[in-house]
């Protein structure tokens, strides 16, 4: 028994948002590891000295990510909207990355 059901919620209720709580928790892991991972592609930018962003790429991503949504029959726009969203907190890292490593840069041309 859940806690939702133990108190009078109904069963098939409270299942269907136990199992939104695990998909809750599935997403809130992958994104942290995505996130893991553009900070290792953040700090190989810096180094290389390419820009924070890539255009390009992220032209092909929302192309492929919209086609993904309807292959999976969720909204296209939702998910362009969610890859926007999370695509301007990546570059806003790799922004940070890269003055960090600028400024590392400067520090041991002035030493």
């Amino acid at each position: 028994m859940t806690l939702l059901s133990g108190q009078g919620v109904d069963p098939e209720l409270a299942r269907l948002r136990d199992s939104i709580d695990n998909f809750d928790a599935a997403l809130i892991h992958l994104l942290a590891e995505r996130f893991r991972c553009t900070q290792r592609v953040g700090e190989l930018k810096a180094r290389k000295g390419l820009p924070p962003s890539d255009p390009d790429r992220e032209a092909r991503q929302v192309k492929r990510l919209r086609n993904l949504a309807v292959e999976a029959k969720l909204d296209p726009d939702f998910a362009e909207k969610f890859l926007a969203f999370v695509v301007k907190e990546v570059i806003r890292h790799h922004q940070t990355i890269a003055q960090s490593v600028d400024q590392t840069k400067d520090t041991e041309r002035n030493d």
